[in-house]
């Protein structure tokens, strides 16, 4: 997966919007306000942050070299995942699926049902 994919399917995720609030070279998603990536491009790589289960989170960081703690992030929270081909798509999907489930079901309780309602459960909460 590379950048344009990762930025697409991130997007795809129900009622998530574009923003950059750390500059124009870091893309945030964020549903209802709240972020659940980062994704950003460096040079020849791209990488994104994604929030995890903590336990979830480190034993993704010792199956795949290119999941590391989150860079400037709560790092028992977050990962970043470089996009260099070695993880398989549908793994790094999972990933995104992952993150996006997790802060839907941190969101204010009316905020959460409103999309529960929209979506479906199962839409919205793909692990």
């Amino acid at each position: 997966m590379d950048y344009n994919e990762a930025k697409a399917y991130l997007l795809s995720k129900p009622e998530a919007q574009e923003d950059y609030p750390f500059g124009a070279d870091v893309m945030v998603p964020k549903v209802k306000g709240k972020m659940f990536a980062t994704l950003a491009y460096n040079g020849d790589t791209a990488n994104m942050n994604l929030k995890c289960e903590p336990h979830q989170a480190q034993e993704l960081r010792d199956l795949f070299e290119a999941v590391q703690p989150g860079y400037h992030m709560n790092k028992r929270h977050w990962n970043t995942i470089v996009l260099d081909s070695s993880i398989p798509r549908g793994e790094i999907e999972r990933m995104i699926d992952h993150s996006y489930g997790l802060v839907v079901k941190g969101l204010k309780r009316a905020e959460r049902q409103a999309l529960e309602l929209s979506y479906g459960k199962a839409q919205l909460y793909r692990d």
